[in-house]
């Protein structure tokens, strides 16, 4: 018999569990709405000045800064460059943090033949939205953000499932009355500060899915015996822990993102109440993955 027959096989759920749990104990902070609220087309933040895209981490913050602030317009400018344009920045008007590169030349190191001297430093800057700004002409509006990026495999699986997808408005849900889930629009999908918007998506709506297997005709998951008034939130951490471990089976996201541990911890109170709530959820997690898993075709 050889070594790697000894070898214990790998318990990927087991592993998403345990990192949710570190992640909880080091305090990951609240949850991040990955998709917007508001019904107005989402567009990439541009500078007024440069008309170049802001990317990286200022699209996400942008795009959180315009949600909550009510702005429809993606035009951002320094105060210096609104002057530069002829417009003046509104008094008392509050201005966003961006981070940009500023390149520089130093001496290559001798001890690296792949080094070209080049250097960068994070510089922060603030800008202020259009919408705060007099004297400035909205220029024409790019086109806004269509639907996310289609992963194949996550499709292929939920597909399988022959769950009732209905998209629209701007919540995620599962109707048990009507046996459906409910998405919003995909154009209002931002992502969060470790999750794209494509991953973004798919997650909520495995999370979506996770519920679905809660129904009579499926895993008949019922709570209430184990956690009494606090079975609501047991079956959020179950359908938390669920989609963090359809993600990484279908390869949606690479590893177990802080997003996950994020909701989780939205349920504290019910894990201060009761240490194995968490191990009890992945377990019943397990179980509607593995009850997906079987609606899959032959591979």
């Amino acid at each position: 018999m050889t070594a790697s027959a000894h070898k214990p096989r790998r318990d990927l759920h087991a592993e998403i569990t345990n990192r949710i749990v570190a992640a909880i104990e080091r305090d990951p902070g609240k949850p991040q709405m990955p998709w917007r609220r508001n019904s107005t087309p989402l567009w990439l933040p541009e500078n007024a000045l440069s008309k170049n895209r802001y990317n990286g981490i200022n699209v996400v913050n942008l795009w959180v800064a315009a949600e909550c602030r009510g702005f429809t317009s993606p035009v951002w400018a320094t105060y210096k460059q609104w002057t530069e344009l002829g417009a003046q920045v509104r008094k008392g008007a509050k201005s966003e943090l961006v981070i940009f590169y500023k390149e520089f030349d130093v001496e290559p190191s001798s001890d690296d033949s792949d080094d070209d001297g080049k250097r960068r430093v994070a510089r922060a800057s603030h800008v202020f939205n259009a919408a705060d700004v007099d004297g400035f002409a909205l220029p024409d509006a790019a086109e806004p953000l269509g639907p996310v990026q289609r992963l194949e495999a996550a499709d292929r699986f939920i597909t399988a499932t022959q769950a009732q997808i209905a998209h629209g408005g701007d919540r995620a849900y599962y109707r048990p009355s009507t046996d459906t889930i409910q998405m919003p629009d995909e154009h209002r999908f931002t992502g969060t500060d470790t999750m794209d918007r494509d991953e973004s998506y798919y997650a909520v709506l495995l999370h979506e899915l996770t519920h679905w297997t809660a129904h009579d005709t499926r895993c008949k998951r019922d709570l209430e015996a184990r956690f009494k008034k606090q079975a609501y939130a047991a079956e959020e951490l179950v359908a938390e822990i669920g989609s963090a471990m359809l993600c990484a089976e279908i390869g949606v996201t690479q590893d177990t993102r802080i997003d996950h541990a994020q909701y989780v911890f939205n349920w504290l109170q019910l894990l201060k109440d009761d240490p194995k709530a968490i191990f009890s959820a992945a377990a019943k997690a397990s179980e509607a993955v593995a009850f997906l898993k079987r609606l899959q075709p032959p591979a």
